[in-house]
């Protein structure tokens, strides 16, 4: 038997069940649209500004470092799970990772890319 059987099997029915439900919620769906129920929910507070309003690059700034070190995260507990497998040499390789990180963030701080102003 092709072991790529169960995987074709799946994905049909993950595409056909999408589409079943998908087709399902347009056709019983509600039909009215509102002016309240159409605009973009912000935590309940009704929008001052327009939407074409410049924001400060600081936002995505954080949101990019936040990402960034969180799949770090994600590598070192890959890493602690195979602790015993990878001996010193394993040791070393994540020391040198963490050493970029922490090279990486102190130049985040000097360059005030988390101080909000």
């Amino acid at each position: 038997m092709n072991p790529y059987i169960p995987v074709i099997i799946v994905l049909i029915f993950g595409v056909l069940l999408g589409s079943i439900l998908s087709g399902l919620a347009a056709f019983l769906g509600p039909k009215k649209y509102l002016k309240e129920k159409m605009d973009p929910y912000e935590c309940g507070v009704p929008k001052v500004t327009s939407g074409s309003e410049k924001m400060s690059v600081k936002f995505y700034l954080t949101a990019i470092l936040f990402i960034l070190f969180d799949i770090e995260t994600v590598f070192l507990y890959l890493w602690a799970r195979t602790f015993d497998q990878l001996g010193w040499l394993g040791v070393v390789e994540v020391a040198m990772f963490v050493l970029v990180l922490v090279v990486g963030y102190i130049y985040v701080l000097k360059r005030g890319a988390l101080e909000w102003d």
